[in-house]
């Protein structure tokens, strides 16, 4: 074989290989820490798939679920919208449930039997979950669905309320229909991180009307092109739990206890937000710097939110900015002025990146104990 036939073979050898190679980054496991007297448990609770119009078939929703380390999902189709009947006939609308469901049997993934009510303002687009039987909730009038959902003790929740197709301004209202249903204990939670949106008007209303805070990836096609292949995860909600079952998992929603997160974006009520981030900051160490009153306290993020923290002591840091960042996983070393050396302090940090309220960020604080 001559020179010239070699390096022709050798540069197709190369396009090949290159044409090979992928760039998407893989899915890493979403962990989050337990917090005292509760299980954590992550979920996202609003997905699609074919069977209504999501992209890919059930039994995708449940591995993406496993690659990414999450305790529970709900395959929510739409009820009323099907734009793949002609290809995917149905006419149980429990179907996609109970293929995810075979799926996950070998597993410990939790599969949440629900569905959307899909209608046109002021009804809006709820999720119904841990339901029995999707099928009697198909109906004509707008309340009937609803009803029928307390009837099988389902959980019910708005769904992205900001959404400007529905609210051009991109502003959410509470209707007389949704304050009906809230009345007669038939709403009970609201999303207020949907896809790529925070929207803190919903957590207002939220906080108003005793709504649970949820947070949800509503994907339709695929995470890793969503998300992962773009350096985030998707929005999830975690659910703080006595037991790691299904009725553990509807009790905790049923009573509030849950925060919203999408990557560094944290929301909730204090009550579990506060214990969730500060059980997020492990102390490693704490030891003063050789012949200095100058501290240096070593602490290891091991959530996968990137944390970001405002200094809210009376003391000042060394070689940081009062404002700074801990990387989901990583570990940094503060150098804390203490002036004089102390057996302990109090470290006082604005979780800013954390939101109880609209513009409220948490104040945490760790004891530490000096080595």
């Amino acid at each position: 074989m001559n020179s010239k036939k070699i390096l022709i073979l050798l540069i197709l050898s190369s396009v090949i290989s290159y044409g090979q190679i992928h760039s998407h980054a893989g899915a890493k496991a979403i962990n989050y820490p337990n917090i005292e007297g509760y299980l954590t448990l992550k979920t996202d609770l609003h997905q699609h798939t074919v069977f209504s119009d999501g992209n890919v078939w059930p039994n995708i929703r449940v591995q993406e679920a496993l690659r990414e380390n999450l305790d529970a999902i709900s395959l929510t189709e739409h009820l009323e919208y099907q734009p793949h009947k002609e290809d995917i006939p149905h006419p149980d609308r429990n179907r996609s449930y109970e293929i995810a469901l075979e799926e996950a049997k070998e597993h410990e993934l939790l599969i949440v039997h629900g569905s959307e009510i899909t209608r046109s303002e002021p009804v809006g687009h709820s999720n119904a979950v841990f339901i029995t039987d999707a099928n009697p909730l198909l109906a004509e009038d707008a309340a009937t669905p609803f009803a029928e959902a307390k009837k099988q003790n389902a959980f019910v929740f708005w769904n992205h309320p900001a959404w400007y197709a529905q609210r051009p301004e991109g502003n959410p209202v509470l209707s007389d229909f949704q304050k009906e249903r809230i009345k007669n204990c038939e709403l009970h939670g609201i999303e207020v991180i949907n896809t790529f949106d925070y929207a803190e008007e919903s957590l207002q209303i939220a906080l108003d009307n005793n709504l649970t805070i949820m947070g949800t990836s509503d994907i339709h096609g695929l995470i890793d092109w969503d998300y992962t292949e773009k350096g985030m995860h998707r929005p999830i909600t975690l659910v703080f739990v006595k037991e790691r079952s299904i009725e553990g998992l509807r009790e905790a929603l049923f009573k509030g206890q849950t925060v919203a997160v999408y990557n560094e974006l944290l929301v909730g009520k204090p009550e579990f937000l506060i214990p969730l981030i500060k059980a997020s900051v492990v102390i490693k160490e704490a030891i003063y710097l050789p012949e200095t009153s100058v501290l240096k306290v070593t602490l290891e993020n091991v959530s996968s939110s990137d944390l970001i923290f405002e200094n809210n002591m009376p003391y000042t840091f060394y070689s940081k900015p009062p404002l700074f960042t801990i990387t989901a996983g990583e570990t940094i070393d503060l150098q804390i002025k203490t002036l004089e050396t102390k057996n302990k302090i109090n470290l006082e940090l604005k979780a800013m990146g954390a939101y109880t309220a609209p513009k409220e960020h948490p104040l945490i604080s760790w004891e530490i104990i000096v080595n």
